[in-house]
């Protein structure tokens, strides 16, 4: 879904994995924040906005179920243990975006690329990552030679085996380890509010 679009529904994954996009006058993109089983798109419903600012885009294919915006509305006004949870859903969500926007800021792409497989790798409980090198280049809002770098460099180390359409994870604590410590911060601070979000 593209930007300043009605935000008619909300979905909640049950699998698979949600980048929203930052876009660019350009037409260049960047991701700011991934949703998975922990949460929902449309998280601006939650305070009553009925236009989207971001794109969504779909990573990883999977399920999800689907609340209008009317029903998801009714059921913050009506339900108190779903407003609380959203709440804690946003803030996640929001601490997601500022760690995010300052390791975009500050980390090799290298370190950048680690944490987002992991964090991939986080929502599906799967070492094999089904994503393009265009895919990786678009959501870390390089060209796709630089990531073709950054990847083949996390390969030689032996921590992934780069395929035709897809990553897979050949040693996870390595790949911790050649993250930047942004992804440990993003998995501390979504568990310390969603508890239940990493199996």
């Amino acid at each position: 879904m593209d930007a300043d679009r009605p935000l008619n529904d909300v979905f909640f994954p049950d699998s698979g994995v949600v980048s929203v996009l930052a876009v660019y006058g350009d037409g260049g993109t960047i991701e700011m924040a991934t949703i998975g089983r922990e949460g929902c798109t449309g998280v601006q419903a939650v305070f009553g906005v009925t236009r989207s600012s971001a794109r969504f885009l779909v990573q990883i294919p999977g399920s999800a179920a689907k609340m209008s915006r009317a029903t998801f509305t009714r059921a913050m006004e009506s339900m108190p243990s779903f407003r609380s949870l959203m709440y804690a859903y946003v803030q996640a969500f929001l601490e997601q975006v500022m760690v995010s926007g300052a390791c975009n800021g500050t980390h090799t792409l290298k370190q950048r690329l680690a944490r987002w497989l992991l964090m991939m790798r986080d929502r599906t409980d799967d070492d094999e990552l089904p994503v393009t090198q265009n895919l990786l280049a678009e959501m870390l809002g390089v060209q796709r030679p630089t990531i073709t770098n950054a990847a083949r460099d996390l390969e030689r180390e032996g921590l992934i085996h780069r395929g035709r359409q897809q990553v897979t994870i050949l040693r996870r604590q390595g790949l911790t380890k050649a993250s930047c410590e942004c992804y440990q911060l993003i998995r501390a601070r979504v568990a310390s509010h969603l508890p239940k979000t990493y199996r």
